[in-house]
């Protein structure tokens, strides 16, 4: 059987090391002025090229994101700007504007084009013209059914890529303008402020300061917030289908979102190529995708377009029982993490393994430079004593624990 590649977003390099350790194939990742995720933290033309050698050195291929849509005065730095990715020996440029796709062609001919879901490819016709274009990798649009995936694969020799986990936008495949016209701030040129996850109340024109009773609870309803998709019971369809791609939505998210992600993907794929297509997957898939920080779940169009049931009305999120606490920065049987949350002596924690495995520990002591402690702040550097002692513990693994309910 032939996998396809796992991509995991990569929004800074500390997300692209944990995507890394937990099994991708691909990060993709950007920088503020071309990307469309600008509030990102981001890398500098000298970091990708840092990136860019940590991935190849554990085999993984790195792919930069060029997908704003631009305007005359963005063009300028844009040759300059692909000198330096051809330099840095990227793997792939994602592109959805076909004037950037011209200069990329141009100026750095050697370096693949994926086009970015943003060019909203829906149909055969469309997948041609932008071969026809040189593009070598299609990222299908997310309003695309497993039986249309299923047609374009079969009349193309062009790479799909397919979105197969994260959250959605209440816009055609991310074109929005509503972050535009009631922030200032443009989707489009990488600036959204997400106001499709903002709570609204309804007030009548003639009636001000009167709200009228639409809310779902007291703080409000969201009545654009789409639930997360998540395709993880579909991927022995899209290999059959012929998928060359599986990607991760969520340059945005935590560390802890990327990393655990992107092992349960991981994870699937191999359990499916280990045992075959027909196998299903057992509860632990399940159960460890719900200690995962979500809108809820969606199939979004892979078997039939999607309803007020895809919507999560309610909240931004829906509750859940884990919360990240650190990130290994110094393996061992007394590791010391790099502190996200709160840890205090005696607290539980579930240590995430490279497969979908977790060992559970008790603190028996924490320190510091400065001595011991009782409680561990986030963002502190501290070694741990647990009760067992972790028999692996890797470098840029993760800590949880459950929360108080």
């Amino acid at each position: 059987m032939k996998l396809p590649e796992l991509l995991a977003p990569a929004g800074n390099f500390e997300k692209m090391q944990t995507a890394i350790h937990y099994g991708a194939d691909a990060v993709y990742l950007g920088d503020k002025k071309f990307s469309l995720r600008a509030h990102a933290t981001n890398f500098s033309e000298e970091e990708i090229g840092q990136a860019v050698a940590y991935a190849h050195d554990h085999g993984v291929k790195v792919y930069t994101t060029l997908n704003i849509f631009a305007h005359n005065d963005d063009l300028a730095g844009l040759p300059a700007y692909l000198t330096g990715l051809r330099e840095a020996k990227v793997d792939g440029l994602i592109i959805s504007d076909p004037g950037i796709l011209a200069v990329a062609q141009r100026v750095a001919p050697e370096l693949p084009i994926h086009l970015s879901t943003q060019a909203n490819v829906t149909n055969l016709e469309s997948v041609r013209f932008w071969a026809g274009q040189g593009v070598k990798r299609l990222n299908l649009a997310r309003e695309l059914s497993l039986a249309e995936i299923t047609q374009i694969r079969q009349a193309t020799g062009a790479e799909l890529e397919i979105f197969v986990h994260g959250a959605l936008c209440i816009s055609y495949s991310g074109r929005c303008l509503l972050s535009l016209y009631l922030t200032g701030r443009d989707a489009n040129q990488g600036n959204c402020a997400h106001p499709c996850r903002y709570h609204y109340r309804l007030e009548e024109e003639k009636r001000p300061g009167q709200f009228f009773p639409v809310e779902e609870d007291r703080r409000g309803t969201y009545i654009f917030n789409a639930k997360d998709l998540c395709l993880l019971n579909r991927l022995p369809e899209l290999i059959r289908a012929g998928a060359d791609s599986l990607k991760i939505e969520g340059r945005m998210k935590s560390v802890y979102y990327v990393g655990a992600i992107t092992r349960l993907y991981r994870a699937a794929l191999d359990y499916w190529a280990a045992r075959g297509l027909a196998a299903a997957l057992p509860e632990s898939f399940r159960e460890e995708l719900l200690k995962i920080g979500s809108r809820g779940y969606t199939e979004n169009f892979f078997a039939q377009p999607p309803g007020t049931a895809d919507m999560l009305y309610n909240g931004p999120l829906i509750s859940y029982d884990y919360a990240p606490v650190g990130i290994v920065r110094q393996a061992g049987p007394q590791p010391v993490i790099e502190t996200r949350n709160p840890i205090a002596l005696g607290d539980r924690l579930e240590y995430l393994g490279r497969t979908l495995t977790n060992t559970e520990h008790t603190v028996l002591s924490l320190s510091s430079k400065d001595g011991m402690l009782t409680q561990a702040n986030p963002n502190s550097l501290i070694t741990l004593t647990l009760d067992p002692a972790p028999a692996v513990c890797e470098n840029n693994g993760l800590f949880r624990k459950k929360m108080a309910s």
